[in-house]
């Protein structure tokens, strides 16, 4: 019996795809969640590139809060600046 397509692939000779090894996930950046009570405004603030501090700035107001990395620090992640 007669194929009646005008062509044929033949992957038997093909050579096998390399597989790129899997994209690795970017680390997660360590973050504080800052809730401003003077203007009921939540944000996340994100580590400095130095991982010494935290700089908190309400989006509304301005209000400044400065959190400092250190061996005895606080183990919450969350807070609320008055």
């Amino acid at each position: 019996m007669s194929d009646p397509r005008d062509y044929k692939l033949d992957l038997s000779s093909a050579r096998p795809v390399d597989r790129a090894p899997a994209a690795r996930q970017p680390v997660a950046r360590p973050f504080l969640s800052i809730l401003f009570a003077c203007c009921h405004v939540y944000t996340r603030v994100y580590r400095s590139r130095d991982a010494t501090h935290y700089d908190a700035v309400c989006p509304r107001c301005g209000k400044r809060a400065r959190f400092i990395v250190g061996p005895h620090g606080a183990t919450s992640r969350a807070f609320v600046i008055e």
